[in-house]
């Protein structure tokens, strides 16, 4: 894979077009909750020339990597070290109350994927870590050497979708008593040992859906999405926009509640007129979920699973 593949944001031009109506306004302020290498940021910037960026990461080591990007836009970019769930904090600290755009790409990083010692893919070997913040929290080989049988088969069955979670579970327990885990490959030998033939032949590499269980439970991603979203719709102005590029059906169906829920007519069956409390404070600006075009793909394999959909802030909470 060429250097510049594993930089290319995924569904970058869509993305800037959902935004596009809410950050035209000289002033207007984005956020990008996922920075990550900064190629959704350094669009943004370049697009929207009046446009201020806000942008989080929780690994240091992209927050690096994308403030050398960034550094020609100056002090139109802010960048700062905090997971997206602490979005209401961080537009406190900076005394922003209201912005007019949000992104979330959920995918992980590229460098995260592509940097070995960090243990996200089951490609290559590496030490079993998968922090996004690696100065924090406990790593993937402590899940696997720790965790009770029982909430291992629940990560897995939960996180990973894995219809074989029991078998795969069972022969970890198995080998963590002879010696615990530490590395990807041999996790990656087990797992494809103890799954059934048929189990073997559907769907690529048969660690997939194990190490995306445990990226998820190590990092604590599904919970943190479910108190980000909906701060990142509070903190949107009325006509501001978001668009969340997600990777996996779970985070997808969070992101769909949410934006389902905010669009929704909250009114007691039967109202002549619906008071304004009731109204939607949101429009959908997708129907259901965008897919990449097979061209992009074609491209950037790393696009295949994104779906993307976009809201647009109507009124305020009323009530």
């Amino acid at each position: 894979m060429s250097d510049n593949s594993r930089h290319v944001p995924v569904m970058l031009q869509r993305c800037l077009d959902m935004l596009a109506p809410a950050l035209a306004e000289p002033g207007a302020v984005v956020v990008d909750c996922t920075l990550g290498l900064g190629g959704h940021s350094e669009a943004l910037l370049a697009t929207f020339p009046s446009a201020r960026l806000i942008a989080l990461d929780r690994d240091k080591e992209a927050l690096r990597l994308s403030g050398e990007r960034l550094a020609p836009y100056g002090d139109r970019a802010t960048l700062v070290h905090a997971v997206y769930d602490e979005l209401p904090d961080v537009l406190k600290r900076l005394d922003v109350p209201r912005v007019q755009g949000v992104l979330f790409d959920l995918g992980v990083s590229s460098m995260q994927l592509d940097e070995a010692d960090r243990g996200f893919a089951y490609a290559q070997d590496a030490p079993l870590d998968m922090r996004m913040d690696q100065t924090t929290g406990i790593s993937a080989a402590e899940v696997l050497n720790t965790y009770a049988p029982g909430e291992l088969v629940r990560i897995l069955r939960q996180y990973g979708e894995e219809k074989q979670a029991k078998r795969i579970v069972s022969a970890v327990v198995r080998e963590r008593d002879k010696e615990p885990f530490s590395n990807s490959a041999r996790l990656v030998d087990l797992i494809r040992d103890s799954l059934p033939q048929a189990a073997k032949r559907t769907g690529g590499n048969p660690a997939k859906r194990t190490f995306q269980a445990l990226r998820i439970e190590v990092n604590g991603e599904l919970s943190v999405l479910e108190q980000a979203i909906p701060s990142a719709v509070k903190a949107l102005a009325v006509g501001g926009r978001i668009a969340v590029l997600s990777y996996h059906s779970l985070e997808d169906r969070l992101v769909k509640q949410v934006f389902a829920a905010g669009a929704a007519n909250t009114a007691p069956p039967g109202l002549p007129v619906v008071p304004e409390r009731y109204q939607p404070r949101l429009k959908l600006l997708t129907r259901g979920a965008e897919l990449p075009t097979e061209e992009e793909v074609a491209e950037n394999r790393r696009a295949a699973p994104a779906r993307l959909r976009g809201a647009q802030r109507v009124r305020e909470d009323v009530g």
